[in-house]
């Protein structure tokens, strides 16, 4: 796959994880997410597939938007997704986000095996 091709296969990946029918999907979720996947939330805590699966499904009213992607190949099977992103939740503020994801190819498919989110000022 090029280059262009694969950064524009990975950012459908994670919008693909942005979007509520993945969301509530433990079968996409798991397909997206690699087995030893962790997390460092936004919120501050640190978590990993299974916390995913558990709570990811269970949740309401919430709506993703994200911009500005940038991907950079760092190996052959590795790539950097960057972006920022608004979550819109129903009782709350927005907030505002600059999101790291690695992926990587895992046979034939590519699997997140870590994503960070950083709480920012308003973009």
């Amino acid at each position: 796959m090029q280059t262009l091709q694969l950064a524009e296969h990975l950012i459908d990946l994670e919008k693909q994880l942005h979007s509520t029918g993945a969301r509530h999907s433990v079968e996409a979720l798991s397909c997206l997410i690699a087995d030893d996947f962790i997390e460092y939330g936004a919120s501050g805590d640190c978590f990993g597939k299974q916390e995913v699966l558990k709570w990811l499904p269970l949740e309401q009213n919430v709506e993703i938007t994200a911009f500005d992607f940038q991907c950079r190949l760092l190996a052959d099977d590795v790539a950097q997704v960057t972006y920022r992103s608004v979550r819109k939740l129903a009782q709350a503020s927005d907030r505002y986000t600059l999101r790291s994801s690695i992926w990587k190819k895992t046979g034939r498919h590519w699997q997140m095996i870590f994503h960070q989110g950083t709480l920012s000022s308003s973009f």
